[in-house]
């Protein structure tokens, strides 16, 4: 058995300085849980890029990782969202990185409307509300590159059914605050600690709670 992780963030987008999904995931990097080694790795905010550098992360490690988590910034969001749903379907409100911009356009053309993710996404966040870490699940990761990301994942992993992955969306950091008023934010620490205990559930349970998500649209 593979004794991976693999955890990807962004960098910083929409003009902001910095990205918790990629201070978390370095900040993560090279630690072990449940006796797995974390390795952490950056993805460019840009759809043309996005995908080369997750295949580039998935595959350029010694072996492949038992379960892969997407990290990604929601700057409306007051919670860890845990994801449970990626659509085939990009429709960007602002530029990426680069500029672009794309409108009503597939993930993977000729793909699947939508995969499910493959983590105990109702576990995860029954267990960060009991550690007293604001969480919920989310039926929608947007239609920007963390959807991207997200779907890609999914797709790719089609291929390779022993390896698990899912997405989850972080709320802004405080130095973050007055670029996204109205969100409740989240201190680098406990984001770190979420993310830490969403992996340990996700890694010590494969069947997920049978009860309602209390799940944001």
């Amino acid at each position: 058995m593979t004794d991976c992780v693999l955890i990807t963030g962004f960098e910083p987008f929409g003009g902001d300085d910095i990205n918790p999904s990629w201070q978390v995931a370095r900040a993560l990097d090279g630690r072990r849980i449940a006796g797995r080694r974390l390795v952490a790795r950056q993805l460019p905010c840009t759809f043309a890029a996005a995908l080369s550098a997750l295949d580039q992360a998935l595959h350029g490690l010694p072996s492949p990782p038992q379960l892969v988590l997407a990290l990604g910034l929601a700057g409306s969001r007051s919670a860890v969202s845990i994801e449970r749903i990626a659509i085939n379907v990009i429709d960007a409100r602002i530029p990426d990185n680069a500029g672009a911009q794309p409108i009503d356009e597939p993930v993977v053309p000729g793909g699947p409307a939508a995969y499910f993710s493959r983590l105990p996404i109702k576990a995860i966040s029954a267990g960060l509300l009991q550690a007293g870490l604001p969480a919920e699940v989310s039926q929608t990761a947007g239609t920007f590159v963390c959807n991207q990301v997200f779907y890609g994942l999914m797709h790719r992993l089609q291929a390779m059914p022993a390896i698990r992955g899912g997405f989850i969306h972080l709320p802004p950091l405080p130095e973050q605050a007055a670029r996204h008023p109205g969100s409740r934010t989240l201190a680098l620490d406990e984001q770190v600690r979420a993310i830490q205990l969403a992996l340990t559930i996700a890694l010590r349970r494969e069947a997920d709670l049978r009860q309602g998500a209390g799940a944001i649209d």
